[in-house]
C-alpha cells in the first residue's frame, strides 16, 4: 500500500504522496467519494456494470486524476477498494483481483431491490459478512453505508475542524481498520471503530447510527431530500451504536 497521507481540503494544503481508490460500482456513494478522493489528491479507477464508456462525463468532471475501467481492472489498481454495488449483485464483485486488498463494503440491504435473503432476514449474519464469503482472502471493512450521499458530500472536514462528523467501520483485520480510518481522514472524516464484521448490523439499516445523526431534519429513520445536513462527531456516533437493537 502506498505510503504518505494527507488531504486538500478546502484550507488544507495537500501533503499527500499519490495513493489510488477504486470503485466497483459509481452511483450516487460510488461518484461522491470519486469527488471526495479526487479533492484529496487521490487518484480514482471507477468502474460500475455498465462498462468504461458510461462514465465519460463523470471522469471528464472529475478531471486527470481519474480513470474509467471494469471493475477488474478497478480492483487491481486500488489501494483501497470500494464495493458499492446493489447487495443484491454482490457476487458479480471480481474475487482474484481483490486478495489482499482493504475493501470496504458500503451494501445495505432492501428486500423490495434485493428480493429476500434468509440468512439476512433471520440476522444470521450481516451484510459485509456476505461479502466477505464470497471474497475469502480480501480484509474487509464495513463503511460509508449509513450516511445520505449528499450528506458524504456536505460534511467532509479538514481533520481537526470543530464541526467534523465521523463515520462507523467495523471489520476483523486491524491492520485493514487502521487503512480504513486513513481513508476516512483523508477524504474529511473521522472514524469510530463498531467492532468487528459480525458488529456491523448497528449501522445497517434501520438503526438510530443509519442516516438519521447526519440529518438536520430527520423523519423517523429517514431525511427528506432537501434536508442540508447535520455534522456528527465521534461521541454522538457512539450513542447511536450503543441505542441499536437487534430484532
Amino acid at each position: 500500500m502506498a505510503q504518505g497521507w494527507g488531504i486538500t481540503l478546502p484550507g488544507c494544503p495537500a501533503v499527500v504522496s499519490m495513493s489510488t481508490l477504486g470503485l466497483i460500482g459509481s452511483g450516487h456513494i460510488g461518484s461522491t467519494l470519486a469527488r471526495l478522493a479526487v479533492a484529496a489528491g487521490l487518484d480514482v479507477v471507477l468502474s460500475n456494470s455498465r462498462g468504461p464508456e458510461t462514465l465519460t462525463d463523470l471522469v471528464a468532471e472529475l478531471g486527470p486524476g481519474a480513470r474509467a475501467a471494469t471493475p477488474a481492472e478497478a480492483a487491481a489498481a486500488g489501494d483501497w477498494v470500494v464495493v458499492t454495488v446493489p447487495l443484491k449483485n454482490y457476487r458479480q464483485v471480481p474475487v482474484a483481483p481483490l486478495a489482499g486488498k482493504v475493501v470496504l463494503d458500503t451494501n445495505n440491504y432492501y428486500p423490495e431491490r434485493d428480493g429476500h435473503i434468509a440468512e439476512l432476514d433471520s440476522e444470521e449474519t450481516t451484510t459485509s459478512e456476505l461479502l466477505r464469503r464470497h471474497l475469502p482472502d480480501a480484509k474487509v471493512v464495513k463503511a460509508f453505508n449509513n450516511i445520505f450521499f449528499a450528506h458524504l458530500a456536505a460534511l467532509a472536514r479538514p481533520s481537526g475542524a470543530p464541526d467534523r462528523s465521523a463515520l462507523p467501520i467495523a471489520g476483523d483485520d486491524p491492520e485493514a481498520k487502521e487503512a480504513a480510518t486513513r481513508l476516512l481522514d483523508l477524504l474529511g472524516f473521522d472514524a469510530v471503530d463498531a467492532g468487528r464484521l459480525a458488529d456491523s448490523w448497528r449501522f445497517q439499516r434501520d438503526t438510530p447510527a443509519y442516516v438519521v445523526p447526519y440529518a438536520k431534519n430527520p423523519q423517523g429513520l429517514g431525511i427528506s431530500m432537501d434536508d442540508p445536513g447535520a455534522s456528527a462527531d465521534a461521541a454522538t456516533l457512539r450513542a447511536a451504536l450503543a441505542a441499536a437493537r437487534r430484532g
